[in-house]
């Protein structure tokens, strides 16, 4: 039991008991007490009874729940609840835009007690007839189900990493002195991992199969397996294992062939030969001597994507890419100032003990009232205690940000004196996601123009193995952030990773600088800023183009000089 869990299992009660029409005053409570612990700083498993009860919100039966999910895992509260509630109900209700009210009433009047009744019913039309949900809901439940069942068994990068370098280590520690790569996917650092892919190479292979046979970290598919590749899965997630075996002569082009994506392998080396021909039965004594005896600029394994790296390798043109340390300072963050879990202060000296220069902080602007959104009073508020940091911290410097929303038409959602009045502006959208790519794209294209728009958030608004992105016209909207020299963000949220990769070197070539942002709304969100620079990387993004990557003077200089544009138009 930690932090996270206790606070999800105090979420799950207060889903259920309004599922179960439980007394209002009642939830009200738990939620305001839930709003607390996720707003403090101190971990709920470290803190006393009496340090609980100080807690606005929090009372006895709060306090209860959490002693005993901190000695048993749960609380009879929730036993009472869950042992009432379908078992599928659970799953019903993860499915975005049904909150429990709505669950209720399709358990009540349609008997749906799992996901595959309700894509049945609203298959069936039963769905679109009930009061208060109608055809448009109908068709929104059924993407939004058809999204979930198609990312089964797929993680994201972030929440495996430790997994797959736990298992690469205990394989190692298993097979000795035998050579051992991580392959496939999670070798290329994709943002979405469906399997471990692992090689291993040995001249005494029947030996160690042997003994990869009766370990107890894999359940191995017997049925699915051949001699050269073993098939299997982790016992406690969703996560399928591939184990490659061949001679230790093979290991270098094998390695090669197994991480480097098809459309790479397929990619041409020379006008006759392709990767994987050039590749396949030779005998490399390592990755650089492959690309150096064929002519090749080295290329990461990052970029090995058939995105056109083996062109640039034969023309030297693989540039240098960002590395974390190059970047000297992390902007779009937010404070308490509007959702986020820590002070600006405290934001401001964690973001300066990590060894960055700056700190640019971008709370939600006022229409994000959901978000609790700065009204005008509150930005003056704001920025003069940012002037106060400024003086206190230096010549570490915090910047005045704002993440503003563009609103349906495009516009943001402050008047211009007040916009005049940040270093930076990040302009995003939050609302009426269900756009098509023209209405998406022509919102996006308004905002891009509106002079005080410095950088574009999250461009296409997605959370990836949650929910798709709206559709834009990705080069129309790179094109114009080109002609109105905006930088395009990466935001290195795990669940974002937006813009996509993909788009990063069209962005370079059109000269857009990105941002890496890591979108955090509490110390710990710094930690992102890592995946931001593995998502860069795939693209081919360099330290020239990365906006974050200009020091402290550099960037302050960088954002009088558009402020100083603004002015003149």
């Amino acid at each position: 039991m930690d932090h996270k869990t206790i606070l999800k299992k105090l979420k799950l009660a207060i889903q259920l008991m309004e599922l179960h029409d439980e007394n209002p005053f009642k939830i009200r409570g738990y939620q305001s007490a839930l709003i607390s612990l996720e707003r403090m700083d101190e971990d709920i498993m470290e803190l006393s009874d009496e340090e609980l009860a100080k807690i606005n919100g929090v009372g006895k039966s709060i306090i209860e729940a959490i002693q005993s999910m901190k000695a048993a895992e749960t609380f009879p509260l929730l036993v009472q609840l869950l042992e009432k509630t379908p078992t599928g109900i659970l799953e019903v209700l993860q499915i975005k835009g049904l909150g429990p009210r709505k669950v209720k009433t399709l358990w009540e009047e349609l008997g749906i007690t799992s996901t595959h009744e309700l894509m049945e019913a609203c298959q069936a039309g039963k769905v679109a007839l009930i009061k208060g949900f109608g055809q448009k809901t109908q068709d929104t439940i059924i993407q939004n189900l058809e999204f979930k069942a198609s990312n089964t068994g797929k993680w994201l990068y972030a929440d495996i990493e430790n997994t797959i370098d736990h298992l690469a280590n205990s394989l190692q520690s298993l097979v000795g002195d035998a050579q051992l790569a991580v392959v496939g996917d999670f070798a290329r650092k994709m943002e979405i991992i469906s399997e471990a892919e692992f090689l291993i190479a040995s001249a005494r292979l029947p030996e160690l199969k042997t003994l990869l046979k009766t370990q107890t970290l894999i359940e191995w598919k017997w049925k699915e397996a051949s001699p050269a590749t073993w098939r299997g899965k982790l016992p406690d997630l969703d996560l399928h294992i591939l184990v490659h075996f061949c001679p230790p002569s093979d290991f270098v082009w094998r390695r090669m062939a197994f991480t480097g994506s098809k459309a790479h392998l397929l990619s041409f080396v020379t006008d006759t030969e392709t990767v994987a021909e050039k590749l396949i039965n030779k005998d490399y004594e390592s990755e650089e001597a492959f690309f150096t005896q064929n002519n090749l600029q080295f290329i990461p394994a990052e970029m090995r994507e058939g995105f056109g790296e083996v062109g640039q390798a034969r023309e030297n043109r693989i540039p240098q890419l960002l590395e974390e340390s190059d970047l000297k300072g992390i902007l779009h963050n937010h404070s308490t100032y509007s959702d986020g879990k820590h002070s600006l202060r405290q934001m401001a000296e964690h973001c300066r003990a990590m060894g960055y220069g700056y700190l640019g902080i971008s709370d939600h602007s006022r229409t994000a009232s959901y978000a609790g959104g700065l009204d005008i009073e509150k930005v003056i508020k704001q920025q003069a205690e940012i002037d106060q940091l400024n003086i206190e911290m230096a010549p570490f410097k915090i910047f005045k940000g704002i993440e503003s929303d563009i609103l349906g038409d495009g516009s943001l959602d402050y008047p211009d004196d007040v916009l005049a009045s940040f270093d930076f502006v990040v302009s995003s959208v939050h609302s009426i996601l269900n756009m098509d790519i023209k209405r998406a794209t022509d919102r996006l294209l308004q905002a891009i123009a509106n002079p005080y728009t410095t950088i574009l958030g999250h461009p296409t608004g997605r959370l990836l193995l949650r929910r798709e992105g709206y559709p834009i016209d990705h080069k129309t909207i790179i094109d114009a952030c080109a002609v109105h020299n905006v930088v395009i963000e990466i935001n290195a949220n795990p669940w974002r990773l937006d813009l996509d990769w993909r788009w990063v070197r069209y962005a370079m070539d059109q000269g857009v600088k990105l941002s890496i942002n890591p979108d955090a709304h509490e110390m710990e969100g710094y930690a992102d800023m890592k995946y931001g620079v593995l998502v860069g990387r795939k693209g081919g993004l360099t330290k020239e183009m990365t906006l974050n990557a200009l020091s402290s003077e550099e960037i302050a200089a960088y954002f009088a000089e558009r402020k100083a544009g603004v002015s003149k138009v």
